[in-house]
């Protein structure tokens, strides 16, 4: 009862201060004034306040979006309606990137809602429990999967999700602490791997570089966010060492109950999978063939069957175009197979469709929001005023430029929801400050940018990867938001010691050893002191 007034009072808090805010911009700017300014930046940080306080995400995020029209618009109510629907909401649904992530994301959730009702899901499951003892083992599993699924981060979080579900559940670990493993091997994996979208993406954002990839290569080992993240996962995995809201999951999930909260988006969803019958191959076959498929698709977007290299196609390739086309084919793939196995009849095969596409009502409808949100920050010219500080900051503090370029790219990042538009800006930037007069700091400065713009994104409620790591896990989005921001505000404040490192000595071995050795340190310290904490509460209830 009194955890539900203080969040209630938080709310009220929250919201008076938005009013306030408001308020002021009202009697204090106009429509041209609140452009590339510090304003610009108000509409995201309204809509995480928001959501972090009252648990809801829609009503946040459309509050956000609603924000941004204000102060575009001048306060006017045309303007601002105008605005909101004309170049929020539909302008984000008109986009074909983002229609074909869509796409993707619906036939995504028609191929697993097929995987259950063959009985795959549940086949798999059984195999993985006969090979894998431990929770830690299931973990592990997780994040090696994660690893090799390393060509696209939405592809990552949804792939990986459906084929560990099954598995996570049977070891009961909480559907929270599957959504970060998945989110932790989703970007910081994809931003380490010369073969990706991402790689494509930063290559894309370098001026008068010949081969960008080869830049790209040369900044992985000074991506400390990025490689401490993998290492963080591993190290919770084997030493069991959770912490904060996190470990509150757990133990509820050792217990029974994966959610721990009332919030249980997905779980109508699960009753409709088919415990027995199934078989291994039911599960396996469409995973691969739409790996295959995306694989596929996003090598041709890129022009690899008319002639284009295939490191060069993956530079050129288009994600959404790859990813819907490649699943499209997945799905009727996967239809030939069911049919020819009898595993199903075509009746049963076209209901699992409707289903597919309500099990992702969520993410979709976060999704919308999250992209209005971004165009209203977008139209306010957020990403001009953030390069401006960027650029003023250049001249001093050379050596702790990194670690500022990390920080502002953290929080940048953070407020858009966005890592590619994020080092799209920070990245030509540095590259044109550094390129003649200090390649090496160049290289390092780079690498802090997307390190940021990951860990920003990696924190941010309203990032799209987020959203997806949720959706992955059937897990409410807010307690995936809630139980990571820990975990990654404990990698980003050793990443930026280990920049800071790096800014001085211009070496990655260094910033390794100090990254290690302070992860390490820190999660046994925090091992201790939870295993104490408890013990403490165990001897007071028994006494």
């Amino acid at each position: 009862m009194t955890t539900k007034k203080s969040s209630r009072m938080g709310t009220i808090a929250v919201l008076l201060v938005v009013v306030l805010i408001l308020v002021v911009a009202r009697l204090t700017t106009t429509a041209d004034s609140v452009q590339v300014t510090f304003w610009s930046l108000v509409p995201p940080i309204v809509a995480i306040s928001l959501a972090l306080t009252t648990k809801e995400v829609y009503s946040s995020l459309f509050f956000g979006v609603v924000v941004g029209g204000l102060l575009y618009s001048g306060f006017t109510l045309e303007g601002t309606i105008n605005h909101v629907y004309t170049d929020g909401v539909v302008a984000v649904l008109s986009d074909s990137y983002n229609v074909g992530i869509l796409i993707f994301l619906v036939i995504l959730g028609i191929i697993v809602s097929l995987m259950n009702k063959s009985g795959g899901s549940a086949a798999f499951g059984r195999w993985a429990q006969s090979k894998i003892h431990h929770r830690s083992g299931a973990q592990l599993a997780t994040i090696g999967l994660g690893v090799l699924i390393f060509i696209d981060d939405y592809f990552n979080c949804l792939t990986v999700g459906s084929v560990m579900r099954p598995v996570t559940d049977k070891f009961k670990i909480s559907r929270a602490k599957l959504a970060y493993l998945i989110d932790a091997t989703a970007a910081p994996i994809c931003i380490i791997a010369p073969i990706s979208s991402w790689a494509a993406a930063v290559s894309g954002f370098v001026p008068g570089e010949t081969n960008g990839i080869a830049l790209f290569i040369q900044c992985i080992p000074y991506n400390f966010y990025a490689l401490f993240t993998i290492l963080f996962m591993l190290a919770l995995a084997v030493m069991q060492a959770d912490y904060g809201l996190m470990e509150v999951h757990e133990i509820n999930a050792t217990k029974g109950d994966l959610y721990t909260t009332s919030e249980r988006p997905y779980e109508a969803f699960e009753e409709s999978v088919k415990e027995e019958g199934g078989h291994l191959i039911d599960m396996l076959l469409p995973v691969i063939v739409l790996i295959i498929c995306c694989v596929i698709g996003m090598i041709w977007s890129g022009g690899f069957f008319t002639g284009v290299g295939f490191v060069e196609s993956f530079s050129n390739s288009d994600a959404s175009v790859g990813l819907a086309v490649g699943s499209f084919f997945g799905l009727l793939i996967t239809l030939i197979f069911y049919m020819a196995r009898r595993v199903m009849t075509f009746s049963e095969f076209m209901e699992c469709v409707p289903q597919g596409f309500v099990s992702m009502i969520t993410p979709i409808l976060i999704l919308t929001f999250a992209w209005a949100l971004k165009a209203m920050t977008d139209s306010l010219g957020a990403a001009t005023y953030v390069a401006g500080l960027i650029q003023n900051s250049a001249g001093a503090l050379v050596n702790f430029l990194p670690v500022i370029i990390f920080l502002i790219g953290c929080f940048l990042a953070f407020a858009t929801g966005t890592s590619w538009g994020t080092f799209g800006i920070l990245i030509p930037i540095v590259v044109s400050a550094f390129q003649e007069t200090d390649p090496q700091l160049m290289i390092i400065a780079m690498s802090a940018c997307m390190a940021g713009a990951v860990c920003g994104d990696h924190c941010s409620p309203i990032s799209d990867t987020t959203i997806m790591a949720s959706a992955g896990a059937q897990c409410f989005h807010l307690n995936h938001v809630n139980t990571q921001l820990p975990y990654a505000l404990t990698v980003a404040g050793v990443s930026a010691v280990s920049f800071i490192a790096a800014g001085f000595l211009r070496n990655a071995i260094v910033g390794w050893i100090i990254g290690i050795a302070l992860i390490l340190c820190v999660l046994y310290l925090l091992k201790k002191h939870e295993q104490k904490k408890y013990k403490d509460d165990w001897a007071r209830q028994k006494a």
